[in-house]
């Protein structure tokens, strides 16, 4: 039978000064892409239910295309 895994615990120690503002810079980039996510989300949204009211009126003038079409044959 193995035995298991010895793990070690370190301390937790502060980071060095130069590593505090990368950190900083770091929090910036994730805000931002935090935000440019939120607004990517809201304009997807606009652009679903706009594709889908131009899928709609495409539907609509074919079907009266073909009525038109149709109704010039007979």
């Amino acid at each position: 039978m193995s035995t298991p895994r010895r793990r070690l615990v370190r301390p937790v120690i502060a980071p060095p000064a130069g590593n505090l503002a990368h950190a900083a810079k770091n929090q910036k980039l994730r805000q931002r892409l935090h935000e440019e996510r939120t607004t990517l989300s809201r304009w997807m949204t606009r652009l679903t239910r706009a594709f889908h009211v131009v899928a709609k009126a495409q539907k609509r003038i074919s079907k009266l295309e073909k009525q038109l079409h149709n109704g010039e044959e007979s």
